[in-house]
């Protein structure tokens, strides 16, 4: 009986998990890495949380408890970096449940600690992430909006091409305007360390802002530094060629990972499904200079996701020269290029058609819901009454959206109320 009620529980956990667009699916050693990271009991009362955050109130109301008990319950989870806590000048303080990634399973190794065997949990990551991939696949590849984006490294920019670069666009500015800035150690690279598989790259270099910085910072997970620290770490990474890669978001970014090419999870999903356009690029491309490129290959190693290569250069004079070719289809236009090449023969320009990226989280989840079939997990939440605040939030950025993403909406919802809805926020629009 026992066994069957802890197959039960962690059953509920992932099913809770999988009703928000980053889900995550059902494998044995998922069930491995829950039961490391969750109690039977925990795993139980987590499933019954809301997607949105909620208060103590809300979960004493769900679990069926006193408000006391249920604030310490939630507390010792936020503890763990299980749950976010959000505390807001003038607001009541509330918890989010995090999707896995970027998330919980991320934040299970941004410290050192020993309530859990790291080693195992790592071992247990590698094989759900890099060996069976359907997590990552489904992280990265499921519907046209993704989680994250790559940020363009500003020095590789020539002035006028800095000019045209929308603050959103710079990590040094997403620094300089957080609430909070938090550094952990970066999951990936521990997790590949325990693999024996890591590379030299710095470890203490994961930076977080806003909420969630202030919830790590809080309970240990990061420590707390100032811009001038940030800015510092930020140029840390780009002069180690590596790539900033942030939340998928024009406001408050709660991310950016400084990612190498052989330990993180992003650029190693960039490089098996780069077709596929798992992470949104920047708006610059690199062009190769043919005049200048003597076929030195350096450019071709620095590349995280092996869109540079060297080919012929068609010399009839030099049959033996090699010059480098760029795939525009897999280049992320992070510039880590531009810094490799000794004869400053790679220059960023604009790409043709600009990346649209969201306003904000609840704009992002919300197009991300639709486009994988799970808006109505957004709406009707069912462990918890929804407040006509995040009603207003997603029927808002469903009213914003383009009219193929409305009609998306409308056919998942089925709802006479959504369908007039639209229709009244279209007159409105173009009348």
């Amino acid at each position: 009986m026992a066994h069957q009620t802890l197959k039960t529980n962690f059953d509920q956990l992932i099913h809770r998990l999988n009703r928000f667009p980053q889900g995550a699916p059902p494998s044995d050693v998922l069930y491995e890495i829950l039961k490391m990271l969750f109690s039977e009991r925990e795993a139980g009362l987590v499933a019954l949380l809301p997607i949105k955050p909620f208060t103590v109130m809300k979960a004493a109301q769900v679990w069926q408890m006193r408000e006391s008990e249920a604030q310490k319950i939630l507390d010792e989870l936020a503890g763990r970096a299980i749950l976010v806590d959000i505390v807001n000048p003038g607001e009541q303080q509330t918890y989010v449940l995090p999707p896995p990634m970027a998330g919980f399973f991320e934040f299970s190794l941004m410290r050192l600690r020993g309530d859990i065997n790291q080693k195992v949990l790592s071992e247990l990551f590698y094989q759900y992430m890099n060996v069976e991939e359907e997590f990552i696949k489904a992280l990265f590849t499921e519907g046209e909006t993704q989680l994250g984006r790559v940020f363009v490294q500003e020095a590789a920019l020539s002035p006028d091409n800095a000019l045209h670069v929308l603050d959103y666009e710079r990590a040094s500015e997403v620094i300089k305007t957080a609430s909070h800035r938090g550094i952990g150690i970066c999951y990936c690279r521990h997790k590949m360390e325990h693999m024996d598989r890591a590379c030299a790259a710095p470890m203490d270099i994961c930076m977080t802002f806003n909420n969630s910085a202030a919830s790590l910072i809080k309970h240990g997970f990061a420590r707390e530094v100032d811009v001038a620290e940030g800015l510092d770490l930020l140029q840390e990474a780009q002069s180690r060629s590596l790539v900033q890669f942030g939340e998928n978001v024009r406001e408050r970014v709660n991310f950016i990972c400084n990612c190498c090419g052989c330990c993180c999870e992003a650029m190693i999903a960039a490089r098996k499904f780069g077709f596929l356009h798992p992470v949104h690029t920047t708006n610059f491309i690199p062009k190769i200079d043919e005049a200048v490129c003597n076929g030195c290959g350096k450019c071709v190693p620095a590349c995280p996701v092996e869109a540079m290569t060297l080919v012929s250069a068609n010399n009839p004079h030099r049959p033996k020269m090699k010059k480098a070719k760029l795939d525009e289809e897999i280049c992320l236009g992070c510039g880590v290029c531009v810094n490799s090449c000794p004869q400053y023969g790679i220059q960023m320009e604009p790409r043709p058609q600009r990346v649209l990226t969201p306003l904000n989280a609840t704009h992002r989840t919300v197009v991300m819901a639709i486009e994988r079939g799970m808006l109505a997990n957004l709406i009707f939440d069912n462990e918890a009454l929804i407040s006509h605040r995040a009603m207003a939030a997603i029927l808002g950025t469903i009213l914003k959206l383009p009219p193929i993403k409305q009609a998306m909406a409308s056919e998942q919802m089925k709802s006479r109320y959504l369908e007039r809805l639209l229709i009244w926020g279209q007159k409105r629009f173009y009348n």
